[in-house]
């Protein structure tokens, strides 16, 4: 199994219990799966760029993505119920934890300027979201053969009672939080 999950199977999860005075591990929080997303526009009108960004998914992912389609017609952006807008594949179990480790140790300090995530990414129910502007950080994407330069939406899956259960977990896995989370600049 990978190194990352021995390590929260065996480390992070008692000392966030300990942390968090709980009776049991099992009420410690979990990662159970990661979301990953491209959305293209012209999808429709390009089906090469579509063709591109299922197999540059597919290969940051380890898995086959799906085609995502517009639920509802949108005028203004000349899209129609059904039309193909974008690709997306969903991760867990040694995929998952692959994944997440491939993304703090090597996709992440790739980015240019990088200052840290922000804690303000979190949602009410404490899943973590990142967006990435370039799909290039990936060392699977041969910058040679792309065509055009896509962003990238990530969602955590985290099942915890609070986002500060959530924060403690990222943080025991060496998720690279900006250091002043009070305001989140």
């Amino acid at each position: 199994m990978n190194e990352l999950y021995k390590l929260y199977k065996n480390k992070i999860i008692y000392e966030i219990k300990d942390i968090m005075n709980y009776s049991s591990i099992m009420q410690a929080p979990k990662i159970e799966k990661i979301t990953l997303n491209i959305g293209i526009g012209d999808a429709f009108y390009n089906k090469k760029l579509m063709d591109n960004s299922l197999k540059e998914l597919e290969k940051i992912s380890c898995q086959k993505p799906i085609i995502t389609k517009s639920k509802k017609s949108i005028s203004n952006f000349k899209i129609r119920k059904g039309y193909p807008i974008g690709c997306k594949v969903t991760l867990r179990n040694k995929i998952m934890w692959i994944f997440i480790y491939k993304l703090i140790n090597i996709a992440i300090p790739r980015i240019r300027d990088f200052r840290g995530l922000s804690f303000k990414s979190f949602d009410k129910n404490g899943n973590y979201n990142i967006g990435i502007d370039e799909q290039i950080i990936f060392p699977e994407i041969d910058y040679n053969l792309i065509d055009k330069i896509k962003g990238m939406d990530i969602n955590i899956n985290i099942k915890s009672s609070s986002i500060n259960e959530s924060f403690l977990l990222l943080k025991k896995l060496n998720f690279p939080f900006k250091e002043n989370i009070d305001n989140g600049k």
